[in-house]
């Protein structure tokens, strides 16, 4: 049970979050509309520069089949570029500590978390990467990965705009969103975070004396530049193998409270985004209280008064409360990040994470979490004009069989990515070679396999199993669950939103889907869909861990 002071502390951050969302998403909303700003007259000619290195021309516009295929195959090219750097890290400069290069499988399956906004990390950064890898690699790819994916919703809007020709352009698209946005707010952020006592350096780590005599490594790095960008970028990926638990990332309260507010802080923005973008403001509503309803229930089901059955791990600098409201929000906004050892989480805010991550709405990542409420909102009132007998409709746009059939496999991919290779996990007994996960009790242990999947699938990146996962198995499998988990519904979505250009609208009998009821009905088809999805593995999983964890303590 939360006192009146955390609750007070949840009320503020959420406000804040929502309050300087809603101031920022005009800003973006020019950006993307190409509006003027004061500072056009300095990143123009850097903007036109990298438009002709990237051989793109900004005037051409795009169907969703082009537009898609921008995206991939920039995304291909900056894996490529990354994988090279993390094999050949050895040889390149910046590594004063003199890190051999990683092996291949583990280095494809961090190109791919990376470069999909993943940021799941079978290794230990602070001991396995350069400064140069974590600089051109790293953070590279995840400034990349979260422009990526709001031009993704950028363009899935557009799709829905009345009066829409195409869906822009990706290159211009995703130009400025790193110049005008991601950049911009980074830099502001790291040099907050920089004040407040993180690291930011090239120096190579300093060993020091102790007081009791004995010898220590201080681990120190780029650190600031790359918390602001997976925070704000919704990445998640750390610099040190313990993310955010550790106390150079993540040094005092102030720092814990401000990545999560800037965890929030892009997710709400482009909510707003959504309605301005569109050109109708109250159809922000839906997507609004659907995604914080929903993040009000993951939370209500986390803070259930819990029994003291958690485990090691639990951290003690910031508390129960903020370890656990930390965990809530990072699988709501799909980050991943961390600020204590999931281990010693209760089972029950363990069930709220999967939550988030099962539904990837609440409000999900940069971008692709509104592209998910939409794919939502589709299914909702196609399932609300069956029960009322007439024909669906969405922005005064009749949906379709063919719409139908696009959302319903954007929605199954999910599951199919994260139930099958968990299966396989361990019906090839790869979980044999996870050190001490044979050990856990039966109910735990598939706690953490699913979860891995899971936090695959959902490009969250979050996961139990960390560098004890660099096995050839897992660093394959969750790669390619990645790949599928992130790429097949945006293509999908990009697809829906290619149909809707041109579409005849009526205003007729159009279903008002700005409206509280529909709300309600969304949150609760939203339910539904993943309860009905996913039951039966979360109580073998995290709710089986908690009604084991009673009869122990009940004895």
């Amino acid at each position: 049970m939360i006192d009146a002071t955390q609750t007070f502390s949840i009320i503020v951050i959420l406000g804040a979050a929502l309050v300087s969302g809603s101031l920022l998403a005009p800003y973006i909303v020019r950006v993307f509309n190409g509006g003027p700003s004061r500072f056009d007259r300095i990143l123009d000619p850097i903007e036109r520069r990298l438009y002709r290195l990237m051989g793109a021309k900004p005037e051409a516009t795009m169907g969703w089949k082009e537009y898609f295929l921008a995206a991939l195959l920039l995304n291909v090219g900056q894996m490529v570029l990354a994988f090279i750097i993390l094999v050949y890290q050895n040889v390149l400069p910046l590594n004063p500590q003199g890190f051999p290069g990683l092996s291949l499988d583990l280095a494809f399956n961090t190109v791919v978390s990376f470069a999909t906004n993943t940021n799941l990390q079978h290794y230990n950064g602070e001991a396995t990467l350069s400064y140069f890898s974590q600089l051109g690699a790293i953070q590279f790819l995840q400034f990349t990965s979260a422009a990526t994916g709001i031009c993704c919703m950028v363009a899935l809007v557009r799709g829905f705009r009345a009066g829409s020709a195409n869906l822009g352009n990706f290159y211009v698209d995703f130009i400025r969103s790193l110049t005008r946005i991601l950049l911009p707010l980074c830099l502001m952020a790291a040099l907050v975070f920089v004040a407040l006592g993180v690291p930011q350096s090239l120096g190579g780590y300093v060993p020091v004396k102790t007081v009791e005599g004995s010898t220590q490594t201080i681990l120190v790095g780029p650190v600031a530049s790359l918390v602001s960008i997976m925070q704000l970028g919704t990445n998640g990926g750390g610099y040190y193998g313990a993310n955010s638990a550790y106390p150079f990332q993540n040094p005092n309260p102030a720092t814990d409270v401000l990545e999560i507010y800037l965890m929030l802080l892009l997710p709400t923005a482009l909510v707003f985004v959504f309605g301005e973008l569109l050109g109708k403001k109250r159809e922000t509503r839906p997507i609004l209280i659907g995604t914080y309803g929903l993040f009000a229930l993951d939370l209500a089901i986390a803070f259930i008064p819990p029994l003291p059955i958690v485990g090691p791990g639990l951290e003690t600098r910031f508390g129960g409360f903020f370890s656990t409201f930390w965990t809530v929000v990072t699988t709501a906004v799909t980050t991943g990040s961390v600020n204590s050892s999931l281990s010693g989480i209760h089972p029950l805010a363990i069930l709220s994470a999967f939550m988030g991550m099962l539904i990837q709405a609440t409000p999900g990542g940069k971008g692709v979490g509104v592209m998910y409420m939409v794919m939502y909102i589709v299914i909702t009132v196609f399932v609300v004009g069956l029960m009322t007998g007439r024909t669906p409709e969405y922005l005064g746009m009749k949906i379709t069989a063919r719409d139908v059939k696009l959302v319903m496999v954007a929605f199954l991919i999910h599951p199919l990515v994260i139930l099958v290779p968990t299966v396989l996990a361990y019906a090839t007994h790869a979980v044999d070679a996870i050190p001490g996960l044979t050990s856990l009790p039966t109910s735990v242990g598939f706690t953490q396999v699913l979860y891995e999947f899971t936090s695959a699938a959902a490009n969250n990146g979050s996961d139990f199993l960390g560098a004890s996962a660099n096995t050839p198995f897992f660093n394959l499998a969750t790669a390619i669950v990645i790949l599928v988990g992130r790429y097949g519904p945006i293509a999908v979505l990009l697809a829906l939103a290619g149909s809707m250009v041109g579409r005849k609208r009526s205003s007729e009998h159009s279903l008002k889907t700005d409206s509280n009821t529909f709300s309600l009905v969304l949150i609760g088809s939203i339910l539904l869909l993943v309860v009905l999805t996913f039951l039966p593995f979360l109580i073998l999983g995290p709710v089986l861990a908690y009604f084991q964890g009673m009869v122990n303590f009940f004895g």
